[in-house]
């Protein structure tokens, strides 16, 4: 068994090589907002941050993990979904689904593929699976792993994960 969990742990090393070398995503001193703006496919994700007054809060001590969706990821919601959360009303179910994306502490890649859930800020739990060399969170594939940043790590997936 630690053979696969080897494997997949060298799998998503790799994985995270090549995908942050090609989404150009290198937190260097900065923290998981700034990292997250400066990679350009999240502005969706930043602009929901700022909507729900995270903003400060991720850029705060941590450590955390967030499973960051990106713009694409964003774009897969039924039509009108995103600007509906944006709305002011909607500050408290936006900042639920929010946090559910962010894991207290810092869970690397090497640690992940070894949970099968992980329990978020939101209070609810993400189901977490690796098979085949794919680690996945609730429906969402991870994309591109351990992306560090001063206060946490970041894990980009292709889906917005909703909580229960």
């Amino acid at each position: 068994m630690k053979s696969i969990y080897t494997r997949l742990s060298l799998g998503l090393v790799a994985a995270a090589l090549v995908m942050t070398a090609a989404t150009g995503l290198n937190a260097q001193g900065k923290d998981i907002v700034t990292t997250a703006v400066d990679a350009g496919q999240f502005k969706t994700l930043a602009a929901a941050l700022q909507a729900a007054g995270l903003v400060d809060t991720l850029k705060g001590a941590g450590p955390f993990t967030v499973f960051a969706p990106t713009d694409a990821a964003f774009a897969k919601l039924p039509a009108g979904t995103v600007e509906d959360l944006l709305k002011p009303e909607n500050k408290a179910r936006l900042t639920a689904i929010l946090t559910y994306h962010v894991v207290p502490g810092k869970v690397m890649a090497a640690d992940v593929v070894k949970l099968t859930s992980a329990k978020t800020v939101q209070g609810g739990s993400l189901t977490v699976s690796a098979m085949g060399g794919t680690v996945k969170v609730d429906n969402a594939t991870v994309t591109a792993t351990d992306i560090t940043a001063t206060n946490g790590v970041i894990h980009v997936i292709d889906t917005v994960v909703i909580p229960q």
